[in-house]
Formats: structure tokens, sequence, C-alpha cells
């Protein structure tokens, strides 16, 4: 191997021996915000595979496995599994190259259109099917990661706020969305442009890091390509976007505009609080960077009058001056 062996996972060379990739080189990529670490392994013939290295305690391949079953038996395209050691927390993964939606169109911005189509047909597709064996999007999930932002971010301020208050705002927000939930759809929940690989076409799209696939509400993954954390994406392409899913589905236009407002502003308040966590819990404050454009998000969301209790919470907890900064900037 030509990878430093104290960076390597454990038991890697039986691993993948066994797997028939004995002589491979293996090379480290850039990690994520969780402790999963990835490689590229690459034979002298120039085949390669990934190597997802989660290991316990702190992580747990099974949910991706399952997931990645279901959705390859589903036409869905994830990663095939080519090798997997579960209890080790090793798994050998079909290599889908370097063409990510994000890099992709960095290079090539003229063809955005045509990359967010694309990926909100897979989408469309993903709908289409029967919800996956996955636990329900709860009421108490959701009311656990909208939390994360009175926790984490609010504590981070030294802001004492009515968390009560908080709870019973988005309490009221989400109860009238539930009915509109089930049966529900499959949702990926981190389903966006860093996540999205393109194979060999504009509208093939690669699925990565799905193993908190939950059965929910299916504007949720809408909102979290459209409203992404890490990548601009004008409200103009957002809009036509959303037209086209609902026009793809045939849903209610009024009663989903309004549950993507909500889950918006859900998924948004909980992504401002795990940027926080981040950074003071494991040491990555390059996410704090991000939390103005969440922050943007967040108020476009609040705006919308299906949001009133919780936007009423903001407007008595959150001093105007952090909101119109945005959520402001930290002492790192």
């Amino acid at each position: 191997m030509t990878s430093n062996p104290s960076e390597l996972p454990a038991d890697l060379d039986p691993f993948l021996a066994k797997a028939g990739w004995g002589e491979a080189a293996v090379e480290p990529l850039p990690g994520d915000a969780s402790f999963r670490r990835y490689f590229r392994i690459r034979k002298a013939s120039g085949d390669t595979a990934m190597l997802m290295d989660a290991p316990p305690p702190n992580e747990d391949p099974g949910p991706f496995l399952r997931a990645a079953h279901w959705l390859d038996a589903n036409g869905m395209r994830a990663p095939r599994i080519l090798a997997e050691d579960a209890d080790r927390g090793l798994v050998l993964l079909e290599d889908f190259g370097t063409a990510r939606m994000r890099d992709y169109l960095d290079q090539w911005p003229d063809d955005e259109e045509a990359v967010y189509k694309g990926a909100v047909n897979a989408l469309v597709h993903l709908h289409d099917l029967p919800p996956g064996p996955f636990i329900d999007y709860s009421m108490s999930e959701y009311q656990r990661e909208t939390r994360l932002f009175v926790d984490w971010y609010c504590a981070a301020r030294n802001l004492y706020v009515d968390v009560p208050g908080y709870v019973a705002a988005w309490e009221k927000v989400l109860s009238d969305l539930l009915p509109r939930q089930r049966p529900g759809v499959t949702v990926l929940r981190d389903y966006h442009a860093e996540n999205i690989m393109l194979l060999g076409a504009l509208e093939k799209q690669g699925l990565l890091d799905f193993q908190d696939a939950l059965v929910g509400h299916p504007a949720y993954d809408l909102v979290s390509l459209l409203q992404d954390a890490r990548r601009d994406v004008s409200g103009e392409l957002e809009t036509r976007m959303l037209d086209h899913y609902m026009r793809s589905t045939l849903v209610e236009p009024e009663a989903f505009r309004a549950d993507y407002a909500r889950l918006g502003a859900q998924r948004n308040a909980k992504i401002i609080g795990i940027f926080v966590r981040l950074w003071q819990r494991d040491g990555k404050p390059r996410y704090l960077d991000l939390i103005p454009r969440v922050w943007a998000l967040l108020e476009r969301d609040l705006a919308h009058p299906a949001l009133a209790p919780v936007a009423a919470w903001f407007g008595t907890n959150i001093p105007a001056d952090l909101r119109a900064a945005h959520g402001g900037t930290f002492q790192v």
C-alpha cells in the first residue's frame, strides 16, 4: 500500500485481500462532518473502488448498508457494495468517480438548470416507490433536531430563550404537516450538491450519504437540494425546480409550498445548531462560515404564513442585530 499505515484503518490489509484488492494503493480523501473516513482504492490495472471506514463505536455502517441495498434493488443509483465487514466498520464500494455535482457546476455553471432538473427527477422517481424499510420521521425526531438550535447556537451566544415556547411553536407548525406525510416516501435527509455524483450524463444521479434515511415528507429532500447550506441556489432556480417537482408529482401546490417552508425552516434551524456543535464539540470551526447562508434561508422560510408561531418566537427571543447579521460571527 502507498499510504502512511498509521492513517489507515485497523485490519485493512486482510479485508482488502479477501475482497480481491490486496495489492491496491490506498489514497485518503477529504473527510466530512462525521467520524467516517473515505479512501480511493486503486489497482495497478487502473480499476478503482471506494473504501468507507466507519469505525465503531462512533459509527455504524449497518444503516448505510441497509439503505444502499434497498436503493439499489429499487432502481436508484447507490454505490454497489463490493465487500463489507460491519463489525469492523469497513465497506468497499463502487467508485462513482470524481464528477461531484458541486464541482461540476463550479466548472460548468451554464449546465445548472439541467443538472438540478436531473436531481429533482431522481427524487420524483424515488417518491414514486413505496417507502423503504425505514422508521418514520416522527414529531419527536423533528423536535429533537430543532432543539439543536437552542441547545447549541443560543447557548453559544449566551441567549436566555424561552425553550418551552420554542418547542410549542414547532409543535403547532409541524402538526399541520404530519397528516400529509403519510404514507410517506423515503427521505435521504442529506440530498445536496456535495452528495450527488454525475454518472456519465447530467440526468444520472449517483447517491451518497443516505445512511440516516427515514420515511417522511416528500418536500424534505427537495428542501435539502434547493436550500443548500454549502452552495448558493438562486431563488429563481429554486422556484422553477419546485414548480417542476409539483408538476411531475401532481401534488396540491398551496399545501406543498407551505410544507416546503415548514421543513425548510426546520432543517435550517437544525443545521445552524449542528454547525455550532461541529465547532464547539468536534473542533471543526470551518462550518461557522456557512451559517450566514443558512440563516438567510431560515429567515426566508419564516416569512411564510405557515411559520407564524415560530417566526413570532424568533421575533421575541433572538436579538434583531443578530438576525440582521444572519446569525453573526463567532470568535474561534
